[in-house]
C-alpha cells in the first residue's frame, strides 16, 4: 500500500467510549474508519465493505475476539489487530493461533496503537498487478473509485471523512439503492432516527458536490421507500 493513511479501518469493540474514542482519533490520522459494537454488527460490515485491517477487542458479549477472528480466517486475509486484557497472555497466545496479526495490551496510548497499525500495513503484500482504475462518471465530475476521490475536470474536489467513506459506500453499488439505515451501520454510528437525519443531512451536503443542481439530484437519487442510490451515466 503506497499510502497507508487511504487505508479503511473496522474497529469492533463493545465499549462505545473507546469505540468513539478510537474512531476520532484514526479519522484524525487520515484513515477511513467504520466502528462495530459487536461481531454480529462486524459481520454484516464485513458483508459490505472490504477493509484493510480489523481492530478488535477480545472480550464481547456473545461471540468474543479470538473466535470471530478464527471464523473469519476461513475466508478472509485482512489482518487482525486484538486488543487483549492486560497481562492476560494466554488471550494473546489463542489470538495468534486464531489467525490474528498482532495485539496490544489495554490500556494503551492511541499513538502506540497508530504505529502497530502503520506497522501491520507496511507488512502486507504489495499487488504489483497492473489494475484499470475504476471510473464513474458523473456529469462533469467523475470518481476514482480505487483512490476514494472526486474530480471536476481537472481539479479535485475536497471531501469530509463521513462525505468520502459515503462515496465509498455508494460507489460499491452503483445503481442499486441503500437503505439510510445502512448507511447509518456502514458509518459506524448508533442506529436511530436521528442518526438516519444526520445522514440526510450529509447526503445534502454530498449532493452540493456532486450536481449541478442539489435540488434536483441527477446522479445521488432518493428511491422512495428504498433510501439512496449513485447513478453514473
Amino acid at each position: 500500500m503506497s499510502d497507508l493513511a487511504e487505508a479503511h479501518l473496522l474497529i469492533v469493540d463493545d465499549d462505545e467510549r473507546i469505540r468513539r474514542l478510537l474512531q476520532k482519533y484514526l479519522i484524525r490520522q487520515g484513515f477511513w474508519v467504520s466502528a462495530a459494537r459487536d461481531a454480529a454488527h462486524a459481520r454484516r460490515l464485513l458483508e459490505g465493505l472490504d477493509f484493510d485491517l480489523i481492530v478488535m477487542d477480545v472480550m464481547m458479549p456473545g461471540e468474543d475476539g479470538i473466535s470471530l477472528t478464527r471464523s473469519l480466517r476461513d475466508s478472509l486475509t485482512t489482518p487482525i489487530l486484538l486488543l487483549t486484557a492486560k497481562g492476560d497472555t494466554e488471550d494473546r497466545i489463542k489470538g495468534l493461533e486464531a489467525g490474528a496479526d498482532d495485539y496490544l495490551a489495554k490500556p494503551f496510548e492511541p499513538k502506540e496503537l497508530l504505529l502497530r497499525i502503520n506497522a501491520i500495513l507496511r507488512r502486507m503484500p504489495i499487488v504489483t498487478e497492473e489494475v484499470t482504475p475504476k471510473v464513474l462518471n458523473l456529469g462533469e465530475k467523475h470518481y476514482d473509485t480505487e483512490r476514494g476521490e472526486l474530480w471536476h475536470g481537472e481539479e479535485l474536489v475536497r471531501l469530509t471523512a463521513t462525505e468520502a467513506q459515503l462515496m465509498k459506500i455508494f460507489s460499491t453499488t452503483p445503481g442499486d439503492a441503500v437503505s439510510r439505515a445502512s448507511l447509518v451501520e456502514q458509518l459506524g454510528r448508533d442506529q436511530g432516527q436521528a442518526q438516519e437525519r444526520a445522514v440526510d443531512v450529509q447526503i445534502t451536503r454530498l449532493r452540493r458536490k456532486l450536481e449541478s443542481d442539489p435540488k434536483q439530484p441527477r446522479y445521488l437519487q432518493t428511491v422512495r421507500g428504498a433510501g439512496y442510490m449513485l447513478a453514473p451515466d
